[in-house]
């Protein structure tokens, strides 16, 4: 995960979640990081296992589909202009993101050791804080050295 790209987008406006997760897709598609199948098995893979987590007092979603529609692996932040509403990992209800982590993998091996990695420190309320307040290239640096390179 060393050669993954990183990216940072603030101050986008989403009616929903639906529409938070097809702007990713296609920002990915013309970056040509994912493949045309993204954006359907990233709606899908939302559908069966929703990625919104509940944190202690904030709230963060994790949008990602199988390695086999990504062409690079990328590590997407977006930090919406509102909350969006994202339906809930851990229950059958919603919660409202101020932090879009969107994860692009080319192996269900590294897809894993990310997600258990950003689970563990996104419950560190300084963590979560600096993603969403920090300038863009600090974010990108202090996220590679806790995260990817740990």
């Amino acid at each position: 995960m060393n050669e993954c790209q990183f990216l940072l987008e603030d101050n986008i406006k989403f009616k929903d979640e639906r529409d938070a997760l097809t702007f990713i897709s296609e920002q990915l598609q013309q970056k040509n990081i994912v493949k045309k199948s993204h954006l359907k098995a990233l709606i899908e893979r939302e559908a069966l296992f929703p990625t919104g987590i509940a944190l202690d007092g904030y709230a963060v979603a994790i949008p990602h589909c199988e390695a086999e529609h990504a062409i690079s692996p990328a590590i997407y932040i977006i930090r919406p202009q509102s909350p969006v509403v994202f339906n809930r990992a851990d229950e059958d209800s919603t919660v409202e993101v101020s932090l879009i982590i969107s994860l692009v993998v080319t192996s269900p091996e590294d897809q894993l050791n990310l997600l258990k990695a950003l689970f563990s420190n996104l419950q560190n309320k300084e963590f979560y804080h600096f993603l969403i307040s920090a300038e863009a290239n600090e974010v990108a640096e202090h996220f590679k050295k806790v995260i990817i390179n740990q």
